[in-house]
């Protein structure tokens, strides 16, 4: 299997300080702050590389497992919203999911979506934090 890197760089203190997120191949490269992570900002943050990285992967699992019940999808948008509280610490990750699934019974999108959210690899590696889901067909 792929053994993925990332790597971030901070230079000074955490107030006044600054960093950098890097990910390989010069796919993304963004700067974050204190501000950036605790207040409004201008920057990204790790919650928000989390979020990503995790409505990603879901979506990718739910792709897989409706496909592998014959309904694949045409098309699947998940937001995810990471809260974090005191700590501080990832308290809990709400994913917000719409998909378009010709041929598929919301009751059955429903269950493939649960699954989808529990074994999904990203959902696993942050099963210490709660992940809800909202599901919708369209």
């Amino acid at each position: 299997m792929a053994v993925r890197k990332a790597n971030a760089v901070w230079e000074g203190t955490l107030k006044e300080g600054n960093g950098t997120m890097i990910l390989p191949n010069g796919q993304y490269e963004g700067p974050f702050t204190w501000a950036s992570r605790f207040a409004e900002g201008k920057g990204t943050n790790p919650e928000e590389l989390i979020g990503a990285a995790n409505a990603g992967c879901f979506s990718m699992f739910l792709s897989a497992l409706l496909t592998g019940n014959e309904t694949p999808p045409v098309k699947i948008s998940t937001e995810a919203t990471v809260h974090l509280g005191e700590g501080p610490t990832i308290t809990n990750i709400d994913l917000v999911c719409e998909a378009e699934v010709p041929g598929i019974s919301n009751e059955k999108f429903q269950e493939i979506a649960a699954e989808a959210k529990v074994k999904c690899p990203v959902s696993k590696v942050l099963a210490a934090a709660e992940i809800s889901l909202v599901a919708t067909l369209v």
